[in-house]
């Protein structure tokens, strides 16, 4: 699997890519005969006061912009996958649909996503980025009601909404027209997949639109677990109503969708490859023993990770004389997002060395006798349950002169947590897929297990509550400068039962506050190219589990546990009729870092730096031939920490690459499209240390669209072409130990849908 990556060798594919006259486009061809004739004009929401909206060649921040036709191309396995589309973002989305890691060009993290806020409509659907075992990703699923998406990183983030100083991904749902419109769409693969997905839209009445849809799926999983391990469904309604100087609208999306957590497993043990899972029909079933008086829970392996519960909002937004406007965002989250697993503990060994007979032992579900040189590892049946909810809204209003525009918003959030955690229940299985636990051992048969236990009960409500204000400025006919800050208190109260016990071991009442800044300048050079100069700070407050983790620091050494972010941009942008290309130069400083290989173990508090550059660059030809190239290059660096100062951020890769061709053309009567991604990524560490190297590897994916006849498409996806078997991590809970995860396998997937 080790792969040698070379400047060289990257500088080609950069300028293969930028030489080449085939680009995916911002606004995908519906048909060969597309030209370029007509510019079309891009409009943002991102980085705005309450999506009041800026065009794109305005904008002083770097925004991506990825459209539902581009995500039918991408064909992404989870809602983190897509944002690898994103420059200045490494995704790790080999565990499954939920619990991605998600890393910002030079942000530290050792994994989840801790600066990463994916909105819907403009509000955070849940405004924690992170908490152990849930990241924003795992809340939200793609479908066919999801319009476009947009991507700001750093920018203006620290002031607005949740004051994510890292990435903001924004959803947005179609809506309805005077015209009834529909889709619907039949989905399988080589792996058994079975997807039925439809959307409807139109209008109830005068200035009153709907849109419905959503979809049911199940399948073993494209690691094959032996039974249906992949299974959910989902529904969204969203109703808008337009006023005679605004819009209000309303959505819920009622979500019950859940997968088997594909964790790091062995490396080069015979057997083991990327389409293994240790969960099967042999192990699902599982008894694990909590509390002081170990009491017994029987649980279901096989219900993986997922989400089963709603996000639902609305905002409004009106326009005044003489320049005013007003708006008002709202978003209610709250359901279940639980995790259920089999974790890999330390490295694989053989029977013999474990057993009691030092021979042989049998197999707790099928009484199978293996020998000595069967292949075992300890493995951990962790099960966490988390139920959430939140609440935010976000109010603004504005004022245009004639120069000037001011913005006045006040943001607020309240956030809760409850979960109940038995993390450890460790015993030694047969080392193969769906391999079982093994009778014959003393550790086996304990009810301590073979490693260590660590079992919570915690409850922790969080509140925000931000003041904002941001200006524009028109200095000349080309020159814009603008800036912004926000005051923010948060507070949190947070309770934590070790042991499962009843008693309580750790509690907090915290209440901090910050004020984060931006500024930035925007020169418009002409109609089609300008360049931008930003600087800001922002914050990254804590929530509940960075106390859990970080308890001794917080309770005996005063830390905040606040992260400050400080960043700098500077970035040209050109979009024409045929070209859209951005690049921004970047450094970042984060102060405060924490970051902990698994609970109970001393946190380490770090500040880290980067610099580097993105490149995002997309071509259009009249002729069907379009490309797309997404590039980062990044240096980063440890610069305080106790034992690792020097060293590079863990897990981050100096350079990546993303190049995506297609050809749009017409044979015999039928639309066609053949499109493809060739990635490639550096080498990575493992830890932050330094001392596990994570090899780069390229992955290819290919696809097909046809369209036969008016409202009917087939589309052939071939993800993984070469079956790639790349490592995205190893062992997070224990570094040293040969454990890996690899990209998700060669899979087909085969489409059918009629849109009318």
């Amino acid at each position: 699997m080790t792969t040698t990556h070379t400047p060289s060798k990257l500088a080609c594919a950069i300028i293969l890519a930028l030489s080449s006259q085939t680009v995916l486009a911002d606004q995908p061809a519906t048909s060969p005969q597309t030209t370029t004739d007509k510019k079309v004009e891009r409009i943002v929401v991102s980085g705005t006061p309450a999506g009041m909206g800026v065009r794109k060649i305005d904008a002083s921040y770097a925004v991506t912009n990825i459209d539902a036709e581009q995500i039918i191309k991408l064909s992404p396995k989870s809602t983190a996958d897509l944002f690898k589309a994103v420059p200045g973002v490494w995704v790790e989305s080999s565990g499954g649909e939920s619990g991605a890691n998600v890393f910002v060009r030079g942000f530290p993290g050792g994994g989840d996503a801790p600066f990463l806020t994916l909105s819907l409509e403009g509000s955070p659907v849940y405004p924690a980025p992170t908490l152990s075992f849930l990241e924003n990703s795992s809340l939200f699923r793609i479908d066919e009601t999801i319009e476009t998406m947009e991507a700001l990183r750093g920018g203006p983030n620290p002031v607005l909404s949740n004051g994510q100083p890292g990435l903001t991904t924004n959803f947005r749902l179609k809506r309805g027209s005077e015209d009834t419109q529909g889709l619907f769409k039949y989905t399988t693969s080589d792996y058994d997949l079975q997807r039925v997905d439809a959307v409807l839209s139109g209008e109830i009445s005068d200035d009153l639109y709907f849109m419905v849809g959503g979809y049911v799926k199940s399948s073993p999983g494209i690691r094959d677990a032996g039974f249906t391990s992949e299974k959910g469904s989902q529904f969204t309604v969203n109703i808008t109503k337009e006023l005679d100087n605004g819009e209000m609208n309303f959505y819920t999306r009622q979500t019950d969708d859940h997968g088997a957590w594909y964790l790091p497993t062995p490396l080069n043990v015979n057997g083991i490859d990327a389409e293994y899972t240790q969960l099967g029909t042999l192990n699902r079933q599982a008894t694990i023993y909590t509390g002081p008086n170990n009491d017994a829970h029987q649980v279901d392996i096989g219900d993986g990770r997922g989400w089963n519960g709603h996000v639902s909002g609305g905002s409004i937004k009106l326009e005044f004389d003489n320049g005013w406007s007003f708006s008002d965002r709202f978003n209610i989250t709250k359901g279940d997002a639980n995790t259920l697993g089999l974790v890999p503990a330390g490295s694989a060994t053989t029977l013999g060395e474990v057993a009691d007979n030092g021979q042989s032992a049998t197999g707790a579900a099928t009484g199978t006798t293996y020998d000595s040189d069967t292949p075992v590892q300890q493995v951990g049946r962790w099960v966490v349950l988390k139920e959430i909810s939140s609440f935010t809204n976000d109010l603004a209003f504005s004022k245009q002169f004639e120069d000037l525009s001011v913005a006045v918003g006040y943001y607020t959030a309240s956030t809760s947590a409850n979960d109940w955690w038995s993390l450890g229940n460790t015993a030694y299985h047969v080392l193969e897929a769906g391999g079982e636990m093994l009778n014959d051992i003393t550790c086996n048969e304990s009810a301590e297990g073979c490693d260590f236990n660590y079992d919570i009960n915690s409850s922790g409500d969080a509140r925000t509550n931000a003041f904002y204000t941001t200006a524009q400025y028109k200095l000349s006919q080309d020159l814009t400068l603008d800036g912004g800050l926000r005051y923010e208190s948060h507070d949190v109260q947070y309770s934590v039962d070790e042991g499962l016990d009843g008693i309580i071991n750790k509690t907090v009442d915290y209440d901090e506050s910050k004020t984060s800044w931006t500024t930035g300048l925007n020169y418009s050079i002409n109609d089609d190219m300008g360049v931008f100069a930003r600087v800001n700070r922002g914050y990254k407050m804590p929530y509940f589990d960075d106390f859990r983790d970080n308890y001794v620091a917080y309770h005996q050494d005063g830390e905040k546990l606040i992260k400050e972010v400080t960043q700098a941009e500077l970035g040209y942008k050109l979009i024409t009729q045929s070209t859209d290309f951005f690049a921004t130069l970047f450094t970042n400083e984060v102060k405060g870092d924490t970051f902990v290989s698994r609970p109970d173990v001393p946190a380490e508090i770090l500040t880290n730096e980067a610099y580097g550059v993105e490149l995002d660059y997309n071509f259009n030809h009249e002729s069907g031939f379009s490309v797309n190239l997404n590039t980062t290059l990044q240096q980063t660096e440890i610069t305080k920490s106790p034992k690792n100062k020097g060293k590079e951020a863990q897990r981050q890769p100096k350079w990546q690459v993303r190049v995506t061709p297609s050809y749009d053309f017409e044979v015999d009567g039928m639309y066609a499209t053949l499109y493809g991604t060739l990635s490639a990524v550096d080498d990575r560490f493992g830890n932050n240390e330094n001392t596990v190297t994570l090899d780069g590897y390229e992955k290819v994916d290919l696809g097909f669209i046809l369209e036969p006849m008016e409202g009917i498409k087939l589309q052939l996806a071939i993800d993984n072409l070469t079956n790639e078997q790349g490592i995205t991590e190893g062992d997070p809970r224990n570094a040293d130990a040969p454990n890996g995860r690899y990209i998700m396998p060669r899979t087909t997937r085969l489409s059918v849908s009629y849109e009318f």
